[in-house]
């Protein structure tokens, strides 16, 4: 078979039923996998600066916490409003844990979390609280703005959608 023929071939395949099967199969498998198992997202905000950056692309590999727990200091996402609207926030207090902040600084049942990669400094005041039974208490890693503008606190472990695949 010649080269030209081969590439003919190649780019416009003969339709047989073999081939439109193989097509079919090809596209149902990409939906299941990229609307269900990996799903693809965009991040928008500046929450989790430096670690995600406003405008960047990942997926939300859905299958992380099927047999388990996020632990502190991993990345979720967090189902806000439906199926579409996500936060990505990191885990920092586990359920029953009392948390807080003094001076900016994390403090998980009266001892202070070091965490790395917060970039930025902030001066964070937030009395002790207790992170009920079934819940996790997450924030971003941006903390350089003022506490009001963020969304943040206790969140069911069920709303925590997956985590960011990268």
């Amino acid at each position: 078979m010649a080269t030209s023929s081969r590439i003919r071939q190649f780019f416009f395949p003969s339709l047989t039923p073999r081939f439109l099967l193989r097509v079919a199969l090809v596209a149902i498998g990409s939906y299941l996998f990229f609307g269900y198992i990996c799903t693809p997202l965009r991040i928008e905000g500046y929450s989790m600066e430096p670690t995600y950056h406003n405008g960047g692309i990942n997926f939300c590999w859905r299958l992380q916490y099927l047999f388990s727990e996020p632990q502190r200091g991993d990345i979720v996402l967090v189902r806000l409003a439906g199926s579409r609207v996500m936060l990505l926030k990191r885990v920092v207090a586990l359920e029953g844990e009392e948390v807080a902040f003094h001076n900016g600084k994390l403090v998980v049942g009266g001892t202070e979390i070091s965490e790395p990669y917060v970039q930025y400094p902030c001066d964070w005041e937030l009395s002790p609280r207790q992170v009920a039974p079934g819940n996790v208490y997450v924030v971003g890693d941006n903390r350089s703005e003022p506490l009001e503008r963020h969304y943040f606190g206790q969140v069911s472990l069920e709303r925590i959608v997956g985590g960011p695949l990268w």
